[in-house]
C-alpha cells in the first residue's frame, strides 16, 4: 500500500488533498464569493458541514473567525487537518454527523457545500468518494436535513449560506427554510458545464424530468438564510 504523502494530489493555492476527498470546484468557488460578503472577525463563531479539504473553513480562519469544520469522511478531515497544519491557522475538524457533533452549539455563520446531486439509490452512500455528491433520488437527502437543523445551529441574527444545483429545487430550500423561521433569499447562480457524473447519469436524469434532452449546463444556486 501506498504511503500517505505519496498519495497526496496538490491543489491551487497550496492546499493537498487525499485521494476520495472532494477537490474545490466551481460550487466552491460560488460559495466562497457568498462567504465574503459576511462580517467575520475573532468573535465569530462559524461552522463548516462538509467541509472537504478544508479550503473554505480555512479561508473563514484567515479573517480570524473561530472556525469548526465537521465532515463524515475520515480522508477529508484528515486532509482538512493537514492544510490547517501547514498554513498554520487555527481549525477545530471533527469527524461525524454535523448534527451529533454540534449538539447544544450555536454559530453566527453555518455554510455547507453538501452532497446535492440526485443518484439512483435512494439512501445516500456510506463509504466511498461518492458520498460527497450523491444525495438521493432528489438530491435533498442532506439539504432538508440541514433546512430542518439550521435554526438550532444558528445564535439570533446568525447566518446560513448553502450551494446546491438547481435540478434539487431551490424553491423547496426557500420554502423549508422560510417554514423554519428564517430569512431566506436567494443571493447567487452560476451556470456551468456539466461534469462527468451528470454525463455518466444523463439517461436516468431525462427519466426523472431532472434534465432536459441535450441539456449540458447545470444551475448553481447560494441561499441565504438568517434567524431574526
Amino acid at each position: 500500500m501506498p504511503s500517505t504523502a505519496l498519495s497526496l494530489t496538490t491543489l491551487p493555492g497550496g492546499l493537498v488533498s487525499l485521494p476520495g476527498v472532494y477537490q474545490p470546484q466551481a460550487d466552491t468557488r460560488l460559495l466562497a464569493a457568498a462567504l465574503a460578503h459576511e462580517d467575520l472577525g475573532p468573535r465569530t463563531k462559524v461552522l463548516e458541514i462538509g467541509t472537504g479539504t478544508g479550503a473554505l473553513a480555512l479561508h473563514a480562519a484567515t479573517r480570524g473567525a473561530r472556525v469548526t469544520a465537521v465532515d463524515v469522511s475520515w480522508p477529508a478531515v484528515a486532509t482538512a487537518r493537514l492544510n490547517a497544519w501547514m498554513h498554520r491557522l487555527p481549525l477545530r475538524v471533527l469527524h461525524g454527523d454535523f448534527e451529533a457533533r454540534t449538539t447544544g452549539r450555536r454559530f453566527d455563520v453555518v455554510f455547507s457545500n453538501p452532497p446535492y446531486v440526485p443518484a439512483p439509490d435512494t439512501r445516500p452512500p456510506s463509504r466511498g468518494p461518492e458520498r460527497a455528491w450523491d444525495a438521493g433520488l432528489d438530491g435533498r437527502a442532506v439539504v432538508d436535513r440541514i433546512c430542518v437543523g439550521a435554526p438550532a445551529l444558528l445564535r439570533p441574527g446568525g447566518v446560513l449560506l448553502m450551494v446546491h444545483s438547481g435540478m434539487c429545487g431551490a424553491g423547496e430550500t426557500l420554502d423549508r427554510l422560510t417554514r423554519a423561521g428564517l430569512a431566506a433569499e436567494v443571493t447567487a447562480t452560476a451556470s456551468v458545464p456539466w461534469g462527468p457524473v451528470l454525463r455518466a447519469r444523463r439517461t436516468w436524469l431525462e427519466q426523472q424530468g431532472l434534465a432536459a434532452a441535450a441539456e449540458e449546463w447545470e444551475e448553481l444556486v447560494v441561499i441565504r438564510a438568517q434567524r431574526p
